[in-house]
């Protein structure tokens, strides 16, 4: 490769320039350097709000390179067709990108490896979003990890490398490729008259997440062990959104999470274990790919869910009438923000699979529509779990009582009111917010009257238990 040939660096989940290994080594090898986003195949099937907030952040990134002196370049086809189309026209000789490790990326990622090294490019892969690489966490027999604590007790002392900071220059070609223009790719149509009342709850680009992570280690950590499971409560990191898109990198959330584990915040350790139950989802990915799209646990593939997406039990819970509570309250949530409360996700999920007796692909179907914090393999993970057909040392049978858990988690019902506008006569504008972000198809409005519960709380836990019964596990 001669010293003038660029380096095409490739874009994916990494949409930042700090602690960023493939850019900085990019930018430190002396050759020019070509930021590069594809639309590429792997992209189209997103869905509405993940596709929407992937939008956002690429044009944070567009705004930070151009500010550091560089530019992104922007392109839509298929990831190797475009890479071979840039090489012709710039001339480069290497791509370079960070590694994901969900099976759709992974096979993309290795057949355009070996194609472009087959035409002489020097193609390199650098550690991607995760703080350890599945193949190097292994049980002491050699395996790969099927249940998260032991996982945790193996990684929570190693050592991780320290963050890097951003380049301090970007060196760029002497002319540059043309770029497509983003709002051309229209990543927000899907979210219709949504789009607005999503954008307002999301914190985009790597500085708004840096400010997101300090904010939440000076004033909420020390408490996230307990405020984490109170949905009323500003208490979590929402971080899941930027990690997404790697608006900030994996790592320096978990020395962030050490120094606050060092100054003695008494939360800090439940915030790097939720960090490494993310890393245990892309483990699993890795080592299983199987449950992205199919049960983990093989023996569940002859329960009897209801598959069946169009039925009145499984829109009303879409659409947050299923009558109890906790779970309309919850789901309206994440139609107007696009995020739902970790403890509403669980709920949602359990009545969905066990009280509604749906198969868990519906609502992961629905959460990757649905999520600006979408990730596939932490998003497969929870619906899983959830429904008893994936990694958990619990037994399957546990069926979360959503009555009893808004008693304990929303005793003054703050949360309910917050998102169900029906029967309050001042409603919050969150509750009313609903109203103008669903379809217009759906013909709801605040002033109807609350439903009925389409499948009471008592009702399903003893439906779902006998299903269990007669299941030969």
């Amino acid at each position: 490769m001669a010293e003038t040939h660029p380096i095409l660096m490739w874009f994916r989940r990494d949409l930042r320039l700090g602690d960023h290994e493939a850019l900085t080594a990019a930018c430190e090898s002396g050759q020019p350097v070509i930021p590069v986003f594809i639309h590429d195949e792997v992209l189209e099937g997103q869905g509405a709000a993940p596709r929407f907030r992937l939008g956002l952040s690429i044009a944070s990134l567009e705004k930070a390179l151009d500010a550091a002196g560089s530019k992104l370049i922007l392109r839509r086809g298929k990831a190797l067709d475009v890479m071979r189309a840039l090489i012709d026209e710039t001339g480069a000789g290497a791509v370079w990108w960070s590694r994901l490790y969900d099976p759709d990326s992974k096979e993309r990622d290795v057949a355009v490896k070996a194609a472009l090294r087959n035409d002489g490019i020097d193609a390199q892969s650098f550690k991607g979003h995760v703080l350890f690489e599945p193949w190097t966490v292994e049980t002491k027999s050699g395996g790969f990890y099927k249940v998260y604590t032991p996982m945790w007790k193996a990684v929570r002392d190693r050592d991780v490398p320290a963050d890097l900071s951003a380049p301090a220059q970007f060196p760029a070609p002497e002319s540059w490729p043309t770029s497509d223009d983003l709002t051309d790719w229209n990543m927000d149509a899907d979210m219709r008259r949504g789009a607005g009342i999503v954008r307002a709850h999301c914190t985009v680009g790597e500085k708004a997440a840096s400010k997101r992570l300090a904010t939440f280690m000076a004033h909420k950590v020390d408490d996230y062990h307990k405020n984490r499971d109170l949905p009323h409560v500003d208490g979590t990191s929402g971080l899941s959104e930027n990690l997404t898109y790697g608006e900030i990198s994996v790592r320096r959330c978990w020395h962030a999470g050490q120094r606050a584990l060092d100054d003695g915040k008494g939360g800090a350790e439940t915030f790097l274990k939720e960090l490494v139950w993310r890393e245990f989802a892309y483990h699993l990915a890795h080592h299983t790919p199987r449950i992205t799209t199919a049960n983990w646990r093989e023996d569940w593939d002859s329960f009897p869910w209801n598959e069946d997406e169009r039925t009145a039990e499984v829109t009303a819970w879409k659409q947050g009438r299923t009558g109890i509570r906790f779970v309309d309250a919850a789901m309206r949530e994440l139609y107007v923000t696009g995020t739902m409360h970790n403890r509403g996700r669980m709920i949602v999920a359990s009545y969905l699979t066990k009280h509604l007796m749906c198969h868990w692909r519906i609502g992961q179907k629905w959460f990757e529509h649905c999520l600006i914090d979408w990730d596939p393999a932490s998003n497969a993970m929870g619906w899983q779990w959830s429904a008893g057909s994936g990694p958990d040392a619990t037994p399957y049978f546990r069926v979360f009582n959503p009555e009893t858990q808004i008693d304990k988690f929303d005793p003054k019902g703050e949360y309910t009111r917050a998102w169900i506008a029906e029967g309050q006569t001042s409603a919050p504008d969150t509750a009313k917010a609903y109203f103008k972000a669903i379809p217009e198809s759906w013909d709801m409005s605040a002033d109807d009257t609350y439903p009925d519960p389409i499948v009471r709380a008592d009702e399903g836990r003893k439906r779902a238990l006998a299903a269990y019964e007669n299941r030969d596990f």
